[in-house]
């Protein structure tokens, strides 16, 4: 019985913790394991958003918006946040109301900068063409 307490208690307590993210400060290469001789799994643009796992040696195991894990180089990781579109289309708002102007539209797979206001629900974004808006947090992945 203790021992189911416990893992109660562990699993009650999970979704407190916060979920770390990072983007790419450069095109990078994803690896299996944490060394540049581990076999090459997928080369990722500037600016794309994972999701950091664990730190050991200078590498940093992610996750990207799939669920897939990878090890990345820790130097290629920045702090500039993003965030990467979900849905087939995201509508970015004037402000986070859902009866507000549409700012832009932004396609699936677009890379999105997060802005530091955010409103219940809704993260203030930038597209790489200077537009800015309010996104849903279900259209995008990152924070």
């Amino acid at each position: 019985m203790r021992r189911l307490g416990a893992g109660l208690l562990l699993a009650l307590a999970a979704p407190a913790w916060a979920l770390d993210f990072a983007s790419t400060q450069r095109a990078a290469i994803l690896y299996d394991a944490p060394s540049p001789a581990a076999d090459k799994i997928a080369v990722i643009s500037a600016g794309y958003p994972l999701e950091k796992l664990v730190t050991v040696a200078g590498w940093t195991k992610v996750r990207d918006e799939a669920g897939k894990l990878a090890w990345i180089e820790e130097s290629a990781l920045g702090d500039k946040r993003t965030l990467l579109v979900k849905v087939p289309v995201a509508q970015a708002l004037e402000r986070p109301d859902d009866n507000a102007p549409v700012s832009f539209r932004a396609a699936q797979g677009v890379i999105l900068e997060l802005l530091p206001e955010q409103a219940n629900g809704w993260a203030k974004v930038r597209h790489a063409g200077g537009q800015q808006g309010y996104v849903r947090l279900r259209d995008v992945w990152g924070l």
